[in-house]
């Protein structure tokens, strides 16, 4: 049976017959673990000296971006990470200068350190790291882990923390955008509810359904949720939900539209499985990505990944997919033009594609301890929901 949450986040199926061996992660930090992996033409660019600072941050306990600005407000470097870690792991990932002409040596908290490992004569793009490496226990799960060999069988899901994990909004804000309608796109920040998320966080939200709660309890709010404080300074000092939404840094502000993106990907990848489309093996006409992340049209005899579009204001019909999504947009009630945002061109996404089943390599298991290697993109969490096919991803840690 699927989840509740997975179904509010567009996914509807499994990609597996495989039982599951229940279970429990992040149970300690120490039980996922996560390792970027950068492109071997990188690894060989890095040199002693003169260049773009490249630092290794590892962490536990606090997301990248936390710890980030923590490093911005304690040494005054801005830096620029290849990709997002949340904070309920211990990762290494590879952070860089934005310039040549500052750089710090080695220096850590309780939470993070960081460690410079070279210089690069250009800045380090998301597309130097091609990937991650997981080392994931599971707590108190059934005795069956290595009878798992389905890992090259897994559709390429976005998973949970895409959408807020706890409280799973981003798409539903994302989708408000695209509406065009930003009064509820500022309520959806304040003060959508889940059943997951904190008691405290809870009873701050429900006061904030009400507009004239605004500045009553602004104090109120934990500094945890920093994102609606924003909001709230700007809706009380000027009362315009457009401008409100601006005062969000504009990487999360994108990021609410592509949760949308990814939500309407889940439900075209659902979708196009249980209608026995092939999604494995790429055919004459599809789109795909060879081996080094280049798209193109299927070529016989070449090793391809097959595609799906994630649709945006540009988005490409000619797939054998479209039949699914432009049956989920019409029920959704948004067009590819939609994602073009007049009011907000910021944030306009004109979309592109997205491998359809996780590339999935060096993978092994020990009692109930799995290791394996992704490609950039993808989520451990949906190989793990594979194998685990937990009851409620949430009490199980995801």
């Amino acid at each position: 049976m699927i989840p509740d949450l997975d179904s509010q986040i567009g996914i509807t199926v499994y990609s597996t017959q495989f039982p599951g061996i229940g279970g429990k992660i992040r149970v300690e930090p120490e039980d996922f673990q996560v390792t970027e992996i950068l492109s071997e033409k990188v690894q060989n660019a890095i040199k002693d000296q003169d260049g773009y600072a490249v630092y290794k941050l590892k962490k536990k306990k606090i997301d990248t971006n936390h710890a980030l600005t923590g490093i911005f407000k304690t040494k005054g470097l801005r830096l620029k990470s290849l990709g997002l870690k949340d904070a309920s792991a211990i990762t290494e990932q590879f952070v860089c200068s934005g310039n040549k002409g500052k750089a710090i040596e080695n220096f850590s908290t309780d939470k993070y350190s960081l460690e410079k490992i070279g210089y690069t004569k250009k800045p380090l793009t998301k597309k130097d790291m091609i990937g991650n490496h997981f080392k994931l226990k599971i707590t108190d799960c059934q005795n069956r882990l290595s009878s798992f060999t389905d890992y090259d069988k897994i559709l390429n899901f976005y998973g949970y923390q895409r959408f807020g994990s706890k409280r799973p909004v981003t798409h539903l804000i994302g989708k408000a955008i695209l509406h065009r309608d930003f009064k509820k796109t500022v309520e959806l920040i304040l003060s959508f509810t889940s059943i997951h998320d904190s008691k405290e966080n809870t009873e701050i939200r429900e006061k904030l359904v009400d507009r004239e709660n605004y500045e009553k309890y602004f104090d109120s709010v934990p500094s945890s949720m920093d994102v609606e404080k924003i909001v709230l300074k700007e809706m009380i000092e000027h009362d315009d939900p457009i401008r409100a939404i601006r005062a969000i840094p504009l990487p999360l502000r994108r990021f609410y539209i592509q949760a949308y993106q990814s939500f309407i990907f889940n439900q075209s990848l659902s979708s196009a499985f249980l209608d026995g489309e092939n999604l494995f093996e790429s055919h004459s006409g599809d789109v795909c990505f060879d081996l080094r992340g280049i798209i193109g049209k299927h070529v016989n005899g070449l090793d391809q990944n097959l595609a799906l579009p994630f649709v945006g204001y540009s988005y490409y019909k000619k797939t054998r997919f479209d039949f699914q999504i432009s049956k989920i947009l019409k029920q959704e009630e948004i067009t590819p033009k939609d994602f073009f945002i007049k009011e907000m061109q910021e944030v306009s996404s004109e979309g592109g594609f997205r491998q359809a089943a996780i590339h999935c390599s060096n993978y092994s298991s020990s009692d109930n301890v799995v290791e394996f290697s992704l490609s950039r993109g993808s989520f451990a969490t949906i190989v793990l929901r594979e194998i685990m096919k937990p009851q409620d991803p949430m009490i199980a840690g995801f």
